[in-house]
């Protein structure tokens, strides 16, 4: 007789003398349901399932990286070119100032000067007017060593006494405009324009000798050469030694041919250059070609050794207003071409001008209008180059502002995106600090950028993730 089968759930009891129904198992092949599961095999596929989402993230990653990659080479490159720019305008600075101190002279010179103490005295003077205006100091020791090469000529120059003379301070430059000439005379004094100079100590000793109680010999050296054209020495006189002086530390102006000393131009606190600024005393001297080199046993010129020591960086000025104002870069003293004069930094010389009649004389060939003209037009097409390059520099800033902010918000992005993927270490918690740290060092090794914004970017990547 039928029985069905007892309901789901209930017990089936045996009586242990009863004997027991084993069934028979039904096949499995060709089946997955029922596989057991093999717990290693489990978490091999959470681990593969973990690397293959780290390998989207570091993917996705170095996405963001390249990305970052070029806009750090942008702002690189927004920044050398402001660099360059920067460079091309302090450069035509120089240049403009260079053309204005040129144009200064060429007016100041064509500018009637007033007369200032003997109206004889105020024309410009050659290399006769200089050793005439020296010869008339008779009793000097550059009065008599004029003399002495007045009356023997090339002569003298073989002497013991006087073959290391060099020669007088008057006569060792030239300059240009007779106005800046008498300003110059005026700010070294009569006493170190009729100054002797000497290339080494042994001329010096030469011409001052002393007896064994250390009083002058009168009858040897200069004293003695003087007593004999009947021209005592009258008092102290300055002499140079050009082994001893202090040598300019710096560089020459590239191609120029009086080798002038490329001094820095003086900035105001703002970095503009200040106005009417014509140029440096010290490069306004002209230089005889065979004074500019070789002069010292070591090799250097006049330039750098004696006028530097005279002048230093001693600045020049189309007025005495434009001077004052530009007295917060003003180290070594300053002149301006109406008189003004600053001996040093709080050292004024005030009250009415001083005539040295011992000046500097002229150089034989000057520039005519044509020059001038000249010089004009390409101050000119100086100053459109530099309106062109501001322009540009206007641009560039511009362009490194957008390229900053959108590193910035990119930056932003991946530190998000590297905050987002630490979800994954669940997967496989044993092993997923390892992964991350993994990851992030292998993202952080292809950075390649050359630039402090990206390696900055690396810096604060690594603290966000401590």
């Amino acid at each position: 007789m039928f029985q069905p089968p007892p309901p789901p759930g209930a017990a089936t009891t045996t009586n242990h003398n009863q004997q027991s129904v084993h069934p028979t198992p039904l096949s499995i092949q060709g089946s997955t349901a029922l596989v057991p599961v093999n717990s290693n095999a489990n978490n091999d596929s959470v681990q593969d399932e973990g690397f293959v989402q780290a390998q989207a993230i570091v993917q996705h990653s170095q996405k963001l990286q390249d990305d970052l990659h070029m806009l750090g080479m942008k702002i690189k490159q927004h920044e050398d070119n402001l660099n360059r720019l920067n460079t091309q305008r302090s450069k035509l600075d120089d240049l403009i100032l260079h053309l204005q101190a040129t144009i200064g002279k060429f007016e100041s010179s064509s500018t009637p000067k007033p007369k200032i103490s003997n109206g004889d005295n105020t024309h410009p003077m050659g290399d006769e007017d200089v050793n005439k205006q020296i010869m008339k100091h008779e009793k000097s020791a550059a009065g008599i060593f004029c003399q002495l090469k007045t009356r023997h000529g090339t002569q003298a120059s073989n002497l013991q006494l006087t073959k290391d003379v060099v020669g007088i301070v008057a006569t060792l430059g030239k300059v240009e405009d007779d106005n800046l000439s008498r300003l110059l005379s005026e700010y070294l004094g009569l006493e170190y324009m009729l100054a002797i100079v000497c290339r080494t100590y042994e001329g010096v000793e030469a011409l001052e000798v002393y007896d064994n109680e250390g009083s002058i010999n009168k009858g040897s050296g200069l004293h003695g050469l003087g007593a004999s054209i009947g021209r005592a020495l009258d008092g102290r006189f300055q002499v140079i030694c050009l082994e001893s002086l202090r040598l300019y530390p710096g560089k020459y102006v590239v191609d120029d041919p009086q080798r002038k000393l490329d001094i820095l131009n003086p900035r105001l606190p703002n970095g503009e250059s200040p106005a009417g600024f014509l140029g440096f005393a010290v490069n306004m001297i002209n230089v005889d070609s065979s004074n500019l080199f070789c002069v010292t046993p070591g090799g250097y010129g006049l330039r750098e050794t004696l006028f530097y020591n005279l002048f230093s960086r001693l600045q020049v000025y189309t007025t005495r207003a434009e001077m004052i104002q530009a007295l917060p870069c003003i180290s070594d003293g300053a002149l301006s071409l109406d008189g003004g004069m600053v001996r040093s930094c709080g050292v004024f010389s005030l009250g009415k001008r001083e005539d040295v009649n011992v000046r500097f004389p002229r150089p034989e060939t000057s520039k005519g209008p044509d020059n001038q003209n000249e010089t004009v037009r390409q101050m000119e097409d100086m100053k459109l180059q530099r309106e062109k390059i501001l322009e540009e520099l206007k641009c560039e800033r511009t362009l490194l502002d957008v390229a900053k902010f959108n590193f910035k918000k990119m930056k932003n992005d991946f530190v998000k995106h590297l905050a987002h993927s630490n979800s994954y270490a669940t997967l496989v918690p044993e092993d997923g600090c390892i992964l991350r740290a993994r990851t992030l060092s292998w993202c952080i090794s292809k950075a390649s950028v050359p630039h402090m914004w990206f390696q900055r970017f690396k810096v604060e990547l690594e603290l966000n993730q401590c």
